[in-house]
């Protein structure tokens, strides 16, 4: 299974760098080091290094209390960060420093993974949360590089699916070193699907601490603009037109009373999971009849013209506190459409009540946990869920109980990153001074 996997990816090569060339059209970081992509790049450092896979942007996200908890632990750590996306390899930038290195992970063929190896050596490494690459973990072994998958989670649904390809995923999975889970579900999950050590670690995303400044500046914009904000956080295709469709005849009932005595109309604020999906929703937008203003032309306090628009489109990176502070209240995206919901958890740690959809597979317990704590609430649909909006609006201080609760709620299962932190370093010193054996390429 997995040579014939190996096949159709050699194949699919010229294919997976074209589309990455198309997705730097409108994110020119996709351009930059493509030899990387495949396992090209010059050896930075010492050996032995700290490896950390961080996909995509949630996963750096919740990279950053894991090293942050590391090198507390071990200031001298030398860190080897890869990501798949822009948006992580941004995330990760920030956390370098003097002796770490930044580079794309290898496309997963035998000799893409194997010239990364050879050349960045590391020491052990750490994939967050459901990256399993049958190659890149064959090889690792190979090399002698024990690998641990922290933060790890597996939908019920994502098992279900992974059984149709249980010859090529199972060895991967049962050759991980270490599995840290997020839940015991997971870990119940996770053992079926073949691994070995696995430890309920809980979730990291609950120690990410969302950026005060943003969170303050939300709320002053907020109180500058004196009316009510209704924010769909993270959306995903599909999403938003439906929101859109519907917004015309909800809209006008959630107004509040102004300080000038007329209603004040609300606000529409939609954050687009995907950059490059920003000119799509504009667009969408647009053909609503609906007037916009972007948050990516004004770089201070919003003008005037901003201020009277009916939808705002949160077109920025990393501004998601100043989002969740603006906002009275948060619609979570990918929780109306059948894939898995996004977290839930940087809008509790805001202080924002968040209304969520059917679809939370992704995030089942924390989803759970926050609706048993009133942190907030599930809505069967679009229309139900803005039906539940106007509610929030309309009692101030239910509003401000379900922020209270929201935030008791983030506080109260932070830990994880000080338990993920010693497990993995429990390994670091045997993993460092392992000799990596040099591979052939063929």
């Amino acid at each position: 299974m997995r040579a014939i996997y190996s096949a159709a990816l050699r194949l699919a090569t010229p294919a997976y760098l074209l589309r990455l060339l198309w997705r730097s059209r409108s994110e020119p970081l996709y351009r930059s080091h493509l030899g990387e992509r495949l396992g090209w790049g010059a050896a930075e450092g010492e050996p032995g290094r700290l490896w950390i896979h961080a996909v995509s942007l949630g996963e750096a996200r919740a990279a950053e209390p894991l090293v942050a908890a590391l090198r507390r632990r071990r200031p001298d750590l030398r860190l080897l960060l890869t990501h798949g996306t822009a948006t992580g390899r941004e995330a990760g930038a920030a956390m370098l420093r003097d002796g770490d290195h930044q580079a794309w992970l290898p496309y997963d063929t035998p000799a893409s993974v194997r010239r990364f190896l050879r050349t960045q050596r590391p020491g052990l490494g750490v994939l967050m949360e459901t990256e399993v690459w049958p190659n890149l973990l064959h090889e690792a072994a190979r090399a002698g590089v024990p690998m641990v998958l922290a933060n790890a989670r597996l939908s019920a649904r994502s098992l279900h699916k992974g059984k149709r390809l249980d010859a090529l995923l199972r060895p991967a999975v049962q050759s991980l070193a270490a599995v840290l889970a997020q839940t015991e579900a997971d870990a119940v999950r996770l053992r079926e699907a073949g691994a070995r050590a696995v430890t309920v670690a809980g979730n990291l995303k609950f120690d990410v601490a969302p950026d005060a400044a943003l969170i303050a500046r939300g709320r002053a914009w907020r109180q500058a603009l004196g009316r009510p904000v209704v924010l769909m956080a993270v959306s995903r295709e599909g999403e938003e037109a439906e929101l859109l469709r519907l917004w015309a005849p909800h809209g006008p009932s959630l107004a509040t009373p102004a300080a000038a005595g007329r209603d004040a109309p609300p606000l529409l604020l939609i954050v687009p999971r995907h950059p490059q999906r920003f000119d799509e929703v504009a667009a969408l937008v647009q053909r609503s009849g609906l007037s916009l203003a972007r948050r990516s032309t004004f770089a201070d306090d919003p003008p005037p013209a901003a201020r009277e628009a009916q939808v705002w489109l949160g077109d920025s990176l990393r501004e998601m506190p100043l989002y969740y502070g603006l906002a009275d209240v948060a619609l979570l995206g990918g929780s109306f459409a059948p894939l898995g919901g996004q977290n839930l958890i940087e809008a509790a740690a805001c202080g924002c009540p968040i209304v969520l959809g059917p679809h939370t597979f992704n995030f089942a317990l924390a989803a759970e946990l926050a609706l048993e704590a009133g942190a907030a609430w599930r809505a069967g649909d679009l229309s139900a869920a803005l039906n539940q909006a106007q509610a929030v609006l309309a009692s101030p201080h239910e509003r401000h109980d379900a922020a209270a609760r929201a935030l008791n709620f983030a506080q109260l299962h932070r830990g994880a990153a000080d338990r993920m932190a010693e497990a993995i370093l429990a390994r670091v010193p045997r993993a460092i001074t392992t000799p990596v054996p040099s591979l052939p390429i063929r």
